[in-house]
């Protein structure tokens, strides 16, 4: 599947476009972000973007995003519930040995969200969705809005 325009716009609209690096919100550093959301190699203090650099990132990111959505759920999905996966596994991060995202946990397993949805629990895969905020730092009510529009999304 690929993303549709409803779910790149709604991963536009939270990610908003910067073309100056600009410091992680909640850490006050790292991770540096630049243009719609994008981090890594090259990006830090000083990294400045043109539009173009930063929309041709866009849909670099989104790919990979869609090619580790495709492979870690298991459940038919609407194109709807692709496209809140892909917009949550971009924000929130696929997870590693070091941090949990909504593919993996630090231990290797599947979250909760991602086991749910793969056994077909639809409802307690929505009911995982709102766990993903960072409750108590100050980016909570824009995660809590972004995801709001997510599972708005996923129920489409």
């Amino acid at each position: 599947m690929k993303t549709s325009a409803q779910g790149l716009d709604l991963i536009k609209e939270f990610e908003d476009c910067k073309l100056e690096a600009y410091p992680d919100p909640k850490t006050g550093g790292d991770p540096w972000t630049v243009g719609w959301g994008a981090t890594g190699l090259g990006i830090g203090p000083g990294t400045a973007w043109t539009q173009e650099q930063a929309d041709s990132r866009l849909i670099a990111d989104v790919a990979q995003r869609e090619a580790l959505v495709s492979q870690a759920v298991t459940h038919p999905m609407t194109q709807g519930q692709f496209d809140a996966f892909v917009s949550i596994v971009f924000n929130v991060g696929q997870g590693s040995k070091t941090r949990d995202g909504i593919l993996r946990l630090k231990d290797g397993r599947p979250s909760t969200l991602l086991r749910k949805f793969n056994a077909g629990d639809i409802s307690g895969a929505e009911n995982e969705w709102l766990k993903w905020i960072s409750p108590g730092s100050n980016v909570t009510k824009g995660l809590l809005r972004r995801r709001m529009a997510e599972l708005e999304l996923f129920r489409s």
